[in-house]
Formats: structure tokens, C-alpha cells, sequence
């Protein structure tokens, strides 16, 4: 695999300092590395494009095991290594679903890496799905996250069904977890790309929005009405709360979207896909968004509920500003509440415009195709299918997502009841299926 090649697929430019960094300690040498980098710098990639290097795709053992603390970051990590296009082979493993449809997927694919949380790896490993003979590298992506979601014990029992483990790479973007004596990391390399002066970077900007009212939900409401069309993510710190306030916000009109570990996997995904192809404005959920999703162009972060502790203010601020892009976080306070000591930097005062709008509407909409990768559906398929059926321009069709039996995809919300009536009946390589949207 020719990196430079792979970046020219992913029309990246140049890598930054620390991925630059990264490759050069996993490609130049055989030492365990340590990578502490924000949030939004591209860590994913950062030890992927090294490892993938390293990776013999003629075999079909897997060389490589990922451990990620949620079933999101194993999927979206997946999708990396895919649009990296470098004919390595993966396949994504975690809870809520049968094992036995993954050890089949497993067969089939003969993956070289494997994606996946520490129960299920352990699980696979256990029944001999995944043979431990082949596996050489492990990577811990956001080790201090795994540790304080209590996965310790179930990593101690992975590291010792690897025999032939030969490397450990270990990523994180925050430092306050201390390094397992299990990872046996005495001669790691370490690379510290963590702005110790610099909380959250210089191009989020932060405000501050006073509410007359304990409940501060009507002032949280005119917040979002004074951006406009621009995408947000409202944070709160418990389950119950995120319900009822993303119900009240689509009482008032906002297109939103919510997530909480305790919707279903299938609620989840289509929150997720929703609010990142640019069919909802908002997407109101607890803390587990903060980490571990690839969800670009956030415009706002709001916390409707004060982060529970600097480390979770990092998380929550890292879904804006990635990259090289400017960004805008948002405190919500009662009459009582006081910003907490380890909020630093420059705090202003939110002006919020005398006239708003009414909340607007989102740009794109998500359609269902009730058929998929396992009825020889493409995504070029579908693309000729919204185009030739549809009657939709190619600029019309946002993402496209194809699933084993199904796919989504996100099209002009201005053509969706059209595009609903031109392919009503109609057949996708001479199939029969479903076109309905999603809600």
C-alpha cells in the first residue's frame, strides 16, 4: 500500500504534525507507541494509514485487532479503513447483535483487521472465531475511555489470548488515565501532541446565555433559532432529559435528533445519520456523542447541562472547530448555575437578536431503500436509480449509505415529496422495493 496514494483517494493534502508523527513511529521502528492528540485531529487515520501499511492483504488471517470503547467508533473507524481503499479488509464486531451473524461475516470476509469492543473481541476470540495465532498489532483507541467505561478486566483478558502480540499502539486525547500494567508499555514511544496552555483550541469561541428561568428550555429554543440553518449538538448529562427536551424542540418546530445509550442500535444509527447528512439542524443527546463519532461541519455546541468535569467539557467542545475549521461552544445558565473553575479562555456575553426567526428547516432529507448490498445494490445504483427514476439532479443527492438489505440515502429536501411520487412502483435493477422517508 502506497500512503501517498491513499491520501491523493481521501483528497487529503497534506497530514498534520502528528500524524506525520505517528507514522513515522509505527512505520520507522518496532516500538508500542502512545499517541495523546484533541479531539478532531485526525487520530483515526493516524494509525490507520501506518498499520494498513504493515498488513499483508494476501493473507487472510487477521494480523491486526482494534479495541474501541462503542459500537460507533468500530463502525465509523471501519468506514475509514474502506474509503482508504487499500484492498486490506475489515470487519466490525460489537454487543447488541448476534454473534453468530458476525462469525459468519467473519468467514466470508477474512478480515486482516478487526474493529471491535472488548466483550465481543473476547467473545470471538473465546469460540475460536478469531484465531489469536495471526494477530500481531493490537491498537486501543481511547484507552482512557475504555478504562473508565470498566473494560480493564476484559482488556487484561484480551492482551493474554494473544500469544504472538508483538506491538501495542495506544490513542487518547486526554492524558488522565494511567497506563494498565497489563500493556506492559516500559519502552513505548511517546507522542504528546496535547497543548498543555490550550484547553480547547483558540478557534472555538465560547459564549455565555443567561435564562430568567430555572427551566431553561424557551431560552434554549431562542439560542437555536438565532443560528439558523447551522448544524448543533445540545448536550445533556442524563437519558430522561435529552427525551424531553428534543421533544419540546420539535413541539416548537426544529428538525432534531437524539441519542442516548438507551435507544436501540437501529434508533441510534438513524439519529446519527440524520443529523450527519444534513436532515436534522440538531442533535440533542448526552455525552456519549462527545466521543468517538465522525460527524462533520458542527457549527455549535450547547450545554444545556453543565459538563460533568474538564475532560468532558474537552470531549463535548472537540465536536467543533475539527480540523482546521472555527467553531462556536454555548453555556446555557440558569439564575443560580456558575460556570465551573475548569472552564479557561475568554467567556462573551451572547447578544441574541431582537427578532428570530421561526427554526429552520434542514437542507437534505433521508430516504429508506428497502434493498441492500445482499440484493446486488450499489451506490452507483442508487445514484441512477433517484437520477433516471427520481428525476433528481446529481447535486441533489447528499450521502449514501448501502447496508446489507437496505440502504439510506440523503436527497434535496425540496424534491422529497416528487421524488416519492416519481419512484412509487418503480423497480432498482429490475427489483421491486420500498422508497419511504425516514422519521
Amino acid at each position: 500500500m502506497e500512503i501517498d496514494k491513499v491520501l491523493e483517494k481521501l483528497h487529503i493534502e497534506e497530514l498534520n504534525a502528528m500524524q506525520q508523527a505517528a507514522c513515522k513511529a509505527i512505520l520507522g521502528t518496532g516500538d508500542d507507541v502512545v499517541i495523546l492528540s484533541p479531539t478532531g485531529s485526525g487520530k483515526t487515520l493516524a494509525y490507520l494509514l501506518p498499520t494498513a501499511h504493515l498488513v499483508d492483504e494476501t493473507s487472510a488471517q487477521v494480523q491486526v485487532l482494534v479495541v474501541v470503547p462503542g459500537r460507533e467508533l468500530a463502525l465509523q473507524s471501519g468506514n475509514v479503513l474502506k474509503s482508504m481503499a487499500c484492498g486490506v479488509k475489515s470487519v466490525s464486531c460489537y454487543g447488541g447483535r448476534p454473534a453468530m451473524d458476525e462469525h459468519r461475516t467473519l468467514r466470508q470476509v477474512m478480515p486482516q483487521v478487526v474493529f471491535g469492543t472488548p466483550g465481543r473481541l473476547n467473545d470471538h476470540l473465546q469460540k475460536g472465531n478469531i484465531s489469536p495465532y495471526g494477530v500481531r498489532m493490537l491498537v486501543i483507541d481511547e484507552f482512557d475511555k475504555c478504562l473508565e467505561m470498566g473494560f480493564h478486566d476484559e482488556m487484561a483478558r484480551l492482551v493474554h489470548r494473544l500469544p504472538g502480540l508483538q506491538r501495542r499502539v495506544l490513542l487518547s486525547a486526554t492524558d488522565a488515565a494511567e497506563i494498565p500494567h497489563f500493556i506492559s508499555l516500559d519502552s513505548a514511544r511517546r507522542l504528546d501532541f496535547l497543548v498543555d496552555e490550550e484547553q480547547i483550541p483558540s478557534r472555538v469561541t465560547i459564549y455565555e446565555v443567561r435564562s430568567a428561568m430555572k427551566d431553561k428550555l424557551e431560552e434554549l429554543s431562542r439560542l437555536l433559532r438565532s443560528f439558523g440553518s447551522s448544524s448543533s449538538i445540545v448536550f445533556l448529562n442524563y437519558r430522561d432529559g435529552v427525551e424531553r427536551t428534543s421533544e419540546y424542540l420539535r413541539r416548537e418546530g426544529f428538525s432534531v435528533s437524539h441519542f442516548h445509550g438507551g435507544l436501540e442500535q437501529k434508533q441510534r444509527e438513524d439519529s446519527l445519520y440524520k443529523f450527519s447528512n444534513g436532515s436534522a439542524n440538531v442533535l440533542v443527546s448526552t455525552d456519549l456523542a462527545s466521543r468517538g463519532l465522525d460527524i462533520p461541519d458542527v457549527d455549535n455546541i450547547v450545554h444545556y447541562h453543565l459538563p460533568l468535569g474538564e475532560d468532558g467539557y474537552i470531549h463535548r467542545v472537540g465536536r467543533t472547530a475539527r480540523w482546521k475549521a472555527s467553531g462556536r461552544t454555548f453555556f446555557v445558565l440558569g439564575p443560580t448555575e456558575q460556570l465551573p473553575d475548569f472552564i479557561e479562555g475568554d467567556i462573551e456575553s451572547y447578544e441574541m437578536p431582537v427578532e428570530l426567526p421561526p427554526p429552520s428547516e434542514p437542507r437534505m432529507a433521508t430516504i429508506y431503500i428497502g434493498k441492500g448490498k445482499k440484493d446486488k445494490i450499489s451506490r452507483g445504483d442508487i445514484v441512477g436509480f433517484l437520477c433516471k427514476k427520481g428525476g433528481l439532479a446529481s447535486d441533489e443527492i447528499g450521502r449514501i449509505d448501502v447496508n446489507d438489505r437496505y440502504a439510506y440515502a440523503a436527497i434535496a429536501k425540496a424534491r422529497l415529496n416528487e421524488l416519492l411520487e416519481n419512484v412509487r412502483g418503480e423497480k432498482i435493477k429490475g427489483i421491486k422495493t420500498v422508497v419511504e422517508l425516514v422519521k
